[in-house]
């Protein structure tokens, strides 16, 4: 599976240092990667967490913006200036940034949070808060994810 999933509790030390979840860890080796590009989420108080090659499929569309237009000044403050790569060392542990933990308001208690192509790193008691309002938000707005194509049908298959 190359999904981040579920939810996963840690531990951030007086070093900064965290413990990626083995599973998220198993995710990084399936998409052949265990580079991690970290950077302040641009819409929640939290950490974002992208494999490498994810980040630099998400970041290319910035180079067809203007170099020097007000969008591609403002996104190169806002994301690449504040990003940071990393590597978890071999027990999965890596040192996050002082300025996103600040950020992101982290403290002794995180959560690591699956969101499909990357993962989020929170403060606990807000991950809480933030699923229970994303949940509620969802039925409100009663979001859905379009089925799945069918798959094919066999030549000379029935119906």
């Amino acid at each position: 599976m190359t999904q981040f999933l579920g939810t996963h509790k840690g531990k951030l030390d007086k070093k900064g240092r965290i413990s990626v979840p083995a599973s998220f860890r198993a995710v990084l080796e399936a998409l052949g990667t265990t580079d991690i590009v970290l950077f302040p989420s641009f819409r929640h108080p939290c950490i974002e967490a992208w494999p490498a090659p994810a980040f630099a499929a998400l970041s290319a569309g910035h180079s067809s913006l203007d170099i020097f237009s007000d969008a591609s000044e403002n996104l190169a403050g806002a994301l690449f200036a504040s990003a940071h790569q990393a590597r978890p060392d071999g027990e999965g542990r890596l040192v996050l940034p002082e300025d996103h933990i600040a950020e992101a308001g982290l403290t002794e208690t995180i959560s690591f949070l699956g969101a499909n192509q990357c993962f989020q790193i929170w403060d606990s008691e807000r991950a809480v808060a933030y699923m229970r309002d994303a949940r509620a938000r969802a039925r409100d707005f009663r979001l859905t994810l379009p089925s799945p194509a069918a798959p094919p049908r066999p030549e000379g298959g029935a119906a």
